[in-house]
């Protein structure tokens, strides 16, 4: 697993060892970016200065890439100890202390926010976490209207997700990669 673009690209990030940590694959987070980037919606200004949230983190690639491409601040929310300690020396790793914040709490109960520009989710599968941290972190102050909403689930489940009861805003875009779905909304 590597940093794919940017000022880290090419820099080789950790791991936990296990099955805990899901981290998004090399391409599915290239395709990602790629889609940000070149989307109506989005643009390369989209990550230029930004505050992005990094949402059950795990290693901290997104938010991590989203550095490398611009983004002035990452914020990383993790509860695995394993996970917290491969994302610490990842943000080492990347002599990028200074501009993210690592926390270790829950996503489905998150403290107070700023609003962000940018949020990346990547729950665990299968355990419905996506729906509740939509919610807790708009009612924090995290999620706004206009924050890009970036969630990854399973495949089959991606557009039960995309549906649900609680839908964050307009989804923009929904695309399959392997056995992940890609969803973006724009928050309401």
């Amino acid at each position: 697993m590597r940093i794919i673009a940017g000022a880290w690209r090419g820099k080789r990030l950790v791991a936990p060892s296990g099955d805990t940590t899901r981290p998004t694959a090399d391409r599915t987070r290239q395709a990602l970016f790629d889609m940000l980037a070149h989307a109506p919606w989005g643009g390369r200004d989209l990550l230029d200065g930004a505050l992005v949230l990094d949402a059950f983190a795990g290693t901290g690639a997104l938010g991590l890439e989203a550095l490398s491409r611009g983004a002035a601040e990452a914020v990383f929310m993790e509860t695995d100890r394993a996970a917290l300690a491969s994302l610490g020396a990842n943000v080492a790793a990347c002599k990028a202390e200074a501009r993210a914040s690592v926390l270790a709490v829950d996503a489905t109960r998150p403290p107070k926010g700023k609003p962000c520009r940018v949020v990346f989710l990547d729950p665990p599968y299968d355990h419905d976490l996506l729906t509740f941290s939509l919610q807790a972190l708009r009612e924090s102050g995290w999620i706004v209207s206009g924050t890009i909403i970036v969630a990854e689930a399973r495949r089959s489940s991606g557009s039960k997700a995309s549906t649900g009861a609680f839908c964050p805003g307009t989804l923009l875009d929904e695309r399959s990669y392997g056995t992940a779905t890609i969803m973006v909304w724009r928050g309401d």
